[in-house]
């Protein structure tokens, strides 16, 4: 069971036999999972991708990223055309690629539930600077890092950006970025989600003190179970694989899923199995064995 770099944890259960449910879907994270630290997709993992799919397993890359820094993976797609993106805040279709995504689904954080998560947190960590992600709109306030790539459509306080009739009025709001440039990760991931309760929900992925805010109940998860619903596809069918926080209800909701080798450690208890690390193709090592225990 140890061949190709692949082991199993113990941290939740161990890795199920090669007679299980037979997976329908893989669902797996892209920055420190699918992808390499260069950002590339090797050719491995585009030929793991790929026979995954012509077995008739459907992939699905659910992300934290917005839709448009897609391109990198609009082309390893295939058939459905879907990613999740946002934490789940939105269904993508990038078929026509870079640039042409369509949005399929919508799951918007509520302007009074934005305001309100703004507030709390700038009370509980003095010194909080946000940015607002759009469906295609990206604004963000004066004093916020330069930590995307993309310029900003407005600088303004987070409250102007939110406000009813504001900058940001006219289309739906996916996220929050908040960043505090001295606090420890972890700890200001805790703080937030005491502070904002459930008006919002908080995860993160970034190394640094960058937290992203959904909707009360917008998940990778959520919208992953959504997308599996339509697709009459049960939990117990779904590989998944992740590396953060942002991963964990992911990776304990799947019937089968893996920790990369460079995993949070909240990543790690969370998954039923480890793979190795992203620059080694970790997501690749197991679809590899999956189709194996397949023939």
């Amino acid at each position: 069971m140890h061949d190709n770099g692949w082991v199993t944890s113990a941290t939740r259960q161990s890795e199920p036999p090669a007679a299980a449910t037979r997976p329908r879907l893989i669902a797996t994270d892209l920055d420190g999972t699918l992808l390499r630290d260069d950002k590339s997709v090797s050719p491995r993992t585009v030929a793991a991708l790929a026979a995954a799919e012509q077995a008739g397993i459907e992939v699905f890359f659910v992300t934290g990223r917005p839709a448009r820094w897609m391109d990198v993976v609009s082309a390893h797609v295939h058939g459905h055309g879907l990613a999740i993106c946002g934490n789940g805040a939105a269904v993508v279709d990038l078929h026509g690629g870079p640039g042409a995504h369509r949005f399929v689904k919508v799951r918007e954080l509520p302007r009074e539930n934005a305001l309100d998560a703004v507030r709390l947190l700038r009370e509980a960590a003095p010194g909080t600077v946000y940015a607002v992600e759009q469906t295609y709109g990206f604004h963000q306030e004066p004093a916020y890092p330069k930590l995307h790539v993309e310029v900003p459509d407005d600088l303004l306080p987070a409250e102007e950006i939110l406000a009813p009739g504001g900058r940001a009025a006219a289309e739906p709001v996916l996220k929050i970025l908040a960043f505090h440039p001295e606090l420890d990760p972890d700890g200001f991931l805790t703080l937030a989600r005491l502070a904002i309760g459930d008006r919002a929900n908080v995860t993160r992925s970034s190394p640094s003190a960058l937290l992203e805010i959904s909707g009360p109940d917008v998940s990778k998860a959520s919208t992953l179970a959504l997308c599996c619903a339509e697709r009459g596809i049960s939990h117990e069918e779904v590989v998944a694989f992740g590396d953060m926080p942002n991963d964990v209800e992911m990776l304990t909701w799947a019937g089968r899923s893996y920790a990369m080798g460079n995993a949070h450690p909240d990543v790690i208890a969370a998954a039923s199995g480890r793979t190795v690390a992203n620059n080694d193709d970790g997501v690749a090592v197991v679809i590899e064995r999956v189709l194996a225990d397949l023939r």
